[in-house]
């Protein structure tokens, strides 16, 4: 099997474990060279430009979530006005990382302590996946585990002081990509992209 060298660019850390994992579960040889992770979705806007012209060179993978944009294709669009090149794979999560771990509700469920019924069916229809995420982890049997993932009493954070590193760590050790996909679409989409992704060298 052939070496795929890859640059990634990804909102956070979360979004960092989420795709590695994923590129090692595809099984191509890919192999990451740089990660840019400079300020979430702003930052991946601002220089979306740059990385399509430089991946004339080397593939490049850009990881970004949905939010409140209609769809993919009119993200893309909007970022990218000119034409894409063939080894930039521009991936959106519908709407957020967070639908893609959610999608694996049985070992998540398990992670967070918490009943399966409390965790979505249809995580990719969520409008705010990030927030159905942490109102599952409020139930949780584990103080540890909601204090880690929760809000404080009183603070206007949408997630709590370890969120990233809770879930990054599931995401490392017990998320179940294949039965994710079976309730994801946004994720199944990806996943294929990078089992037939295969870069082209100029001469």
């Amino acid at each position: 099997m052939s070496m795929i060298p890859v640059h990634l660019a990804v909102e956070d850390e979360l979004s960092e474990a989420v795709l590695r994992r994923m590129l090692h579960h595809s099984n191509r040889g890919y192999h990451v060279g740089t990660t840019y992770r400079r300020g979430g979705f702003g930052y991946l806007r601002r220089t979306v430009r740059g990385w399509n012209r430089a991946a004339v060179g080397i593939p490049f993978i850009i990881l970004t979530d949905l939010d409140q944009y209609a769809c993919p294709r009119a993200l893309i669009e909007e970022w990218l006005p000119e034409p894409q090149q063939s080894n930039l794979l521009f991936r959106v999560a519908v709407r957020e990382v967070e639908s893609w771990l959610l999608a694996d509700a049985e070992n998540l469920s398990k992670h967070l302590a918490v009943h399966r019924k409390w965790l979505p069916g249809r995580p990719d229809a969520l409008p705010d996946p990030k927030a159905a995420l942490v109102d599952a982890a409020r139930r949780s049997r584990s103080s540890g585990l909601r204090n880690r993932i929760v809000p404080r009493p009183g603070s206007t954070a949408k997630q709590g002081p370890d969120y990233n590193g809770c879930l990054v760590a599931f995401v490392l050790t017990t998320w179940d990509i294949e039965a994710a996909r079976a309730v994801s679409p946004s994720l199944a989409r990806t996943v294929k992209k990078l089992s037939e992704f295969t870069p082209t060298w100029q001469r």
